[in-house]
C-alpha cells in the first residue's frame, strides 16, 4: 500500500492499516545524539521547542524547533526524568536526583510542588500527568535511589512504589494507587475519565477510574506486555495508546487492548510524546539520542483541557 514503509513500520493488526498509523514518514529523524540515557521529551508549543532529560548526565537539554540548535536548558537539574506542562503552561519536572516534583515558573525559578509523603522523602518520582483541574499525578518508583546512576543511592523511607497526587489549591500529597513493583509512564485518557499506569517490572499496564473526589478506583491490567518492556505512554486523538516498550519499539494499542503495530526504532525505547504545530510528530527519547518522526496521527494536546461529558 502506498505510504507504507515495512522497514520502519511491523502492522500486526489491520487497523494499524486503516487507521492509516504507518503512513507517515520513511525514516526516523535523529535530533541529537550524545546523551548517556534520554528520557522525557517534551514539546512547548509557546516557544517551538523541546526539553528532554539526560538522566546519568544531570541536565536538562533544548531543541529548538526552527534552528535545530540543541543546548543545556538546566544543568544541574536533580537527575531529571518525566517532563510535562500544567494548566498554565509551565514546566513540571520529576527530578529523580533530588526526590521530587518541581515546577519551573515563567520567570526561570524553581517551585517544589511534592517532596514528601506524610513526612517521609519520595523515592524518585519519574513521570507526571496534569488533569483540566489543575492537580498533578506522578509515579514514584525507586529507580533513582537503587544506584548512583541516575540518581543518589539510598534506602527508601516510604517502603513502597506508587502513584501520587497533588492537590491545585492545598498542595497537599496523597495516594491514589499502589501495589506496583515499578510505576513509569502515566496518562489520562482523553476524557479524563481514566488514568492508565505503566509497571515496568511487572511489564503491564494498568488501568484505573477517575473519580470526581480525586481518588480511582479499579486498576485492573489493560494490556500485558509482549514484545518488550513498558516505559512512558501516550494517547493519540482517536483513543489509541501509544507505549514505549523498551528493546520492542513504539506500541499502538487500540482501545480493546490490542496490540496493532510497532514502530521498530533502533536501541531503547525510554519516551516519546507527540508535538509540533499539529500535534502529529512523535518525538523518541531512545538510548543516547532524541528522534522525531512526523506521523499520520495526531497526538492530544499538550496541555490539559477540560474533561468531555
Amino acid at each position: 500500500m502506498p505510504g507504507e514503509h515495512p522497514e520502519l513500520y511491523e502492522i500486526l493488526d489491520e487497523r494499524f492499516r486503516t487507521g492509516r498509523c504507518a503512513a507517515g514518514d520513511s525514516r526516523l529523524e535523529k535530533l541529537y545524539d550524545g546523551c548517556r540515557w534520554a528520557e522525557g521529551p517534551l514539546y512547548v508549543p509557546a516557544g517551538r521547542y523541546v526539553v528532554w532529560s539526560d538522566i546519568p548526565n544531570d541536565r536538562l537539554l533544548r531543541w529548538d524547533e526552527t534552528t535545530g540548535a540543541v543546548g543545556v536548558f538546566r544543568s544541574p537539574a536533580g537527575h531529571p526524568n518525566g517532563n510535562t506542562l500544567d494548566t498554565e503552561g509551565r514546566l513540571v519536572t520529576c527530578e529523580q536526583g533530588n526526590r521530587r516534583v518541581t515546577r519551573t515558573e515563567h520567570d526561570g525559578t524553581l517551585t517544589v510542588l511534592a517532596d514528601r509523603f506524610q513526612g517521609k522523602r519520595l523515592n524518585s518520582p519519574n513521570d507526571a500527568a496534569v488533569k483540566s483541574d489543575g492537580s498533578i499525578w506522578f509515579s514514584d518508583p525507586d529507580f533513582g535511589i537503587v544506584s548512583d546512576y541516575e540518581g543518589h543511592r539510598a534506602e527508601s523511607e516510604i517502603g513502597a512504589c506508587n502513584v501520587y497526587r497533588i492537590d491545585p489549591r492545598t498542595g497537599e500529597v496523597t495516594l491514589v494507587a499502589d501495589g506496583f513493583q515499578g510505576p513509569n509512564g502515566l496518562v489520562f485518557s482523553p476524557d479524563e475519565t481514566r488514568l492508565y499506569v505503566s509497571d515496568s517490572r511487572a511489564n503491564h499496564i494498568r488501568v484505573f477510574d477517575v473519580r470526581d473526589d480525586g481518588t480511582l478506583g479499579g486498576g485492573e491490567v489493560f494490556v500485558e506486555g509482549q514484545l518488550g518492556k513498558f516505559d512512558n505512554i501516550r494517547f493519540d486523538d482517536t483513543g489509541r495508546l501509544w507505549a514505549a516498550a523498551m528493546h520492542g519499539g513504539v506500541h499502538c494499542y487500540d482501545p480493546d487492548g490490542t496490540l496493532l503495530g510497532r514502530i521498530l526504532v533502533p536501541g531503547t525505547v525510554a519516551n516519546i510524546r507527540f508535538g509540533g504545530a499539529k500535534r502529529n510528530r512523535l518525538f523518541i527519547a531512545a538510548d543516547t539520542a532524541l528522534y522525531s518522526l512526523l506521523t499520520s496521527v495526531t497526538g492530544t494536546p499538550a496541555l490539559p483541557t477540560a474533561a468531555r461529558p
